[in-house]
């Protein structure tokens, strides 16, 4: 072999060795690349499903919270009723006109009692909404306050209150059975 074949075959391997080492070099920063693009996009992934699960996690809260609300509400609206229930009752059974009086008389002092909670109730839906359900909340109370006062008509002997009382009584029921279907609707809406 002669000094110029030699030569060639070294520059031929040089090249060579200078082709693996750029290929080698290239390879590796495509790797590079490629684990930083996957790790950026990694990070990304977390951080949208961290503030998805923010988000769910937020929206049960104020699911449990307004469904709390909404029962509570509910609660103290049945114990008016039943307050309402046996103002009727005291109409139907006691034939004495100073003992049904008295029987109104104590009535009166246990629904002022359970007007407060049902207030405080209202005031919360009020806060925590939505809007539809939080007006029939006021709906509610606004007709418990008008039966308290059609009752008190009743224990001051007034012609017709005791009619007044039945009708703001039955407009109670309907604006209880229209929240319960907004409370329904907003629970079905979360």
């Amino acid at each position: 072999m002669s000094a110029s074949t030699r030569g060639i075959r070294l520059v031929d391997t040089v090249r060579v060795a200078d082709s693996v080492v750029w290929v080698g070099v290239f390879t590796g920063a495509t790797a590079v690349l490629a684990s930083w693009v996957t790790t950026l996009g990694n990070a990304r992934a977390a951080k949208v499903q961290a503030e998805a699960s923010v988000r769910a996690q937020h929206r049960d809260r104020v699911r449990e919270i307004r469904r709390a609300a909404y029962l509570d509400l509910m609660e103290h609206a049945h114990v008016i009723g039943q307050l309402y229930w046996q103002v009727g009752d005291a109409f139907y059974q006691l034939t004495d006109p100073p003992e049904r009086l008295t029987r109104v008389q104590e009535l009166r002092v246990e629904l002022r009692g359970a007007y407060d909670p049902l207030m405080r109730c209202v005031r919360v839906l009020v806060l925590e909404g939505p809007a539809p359900a939080a007006e029939a909340a006021e709906a509610v109370m606004a007709a418990a306050a008008q039966s308290n006062s059609a009752l008190a008509r009743i224990s001051e002997g007034e012609p017709g209150a005791r009619e007044l009382f039945e009708e703001t009584h039955a407009v109670f029921r309907h604006k209880l059975e229209r929240f319960i279907d907004e409370a329904r609707t907003a629970m079905a809406d979360s």
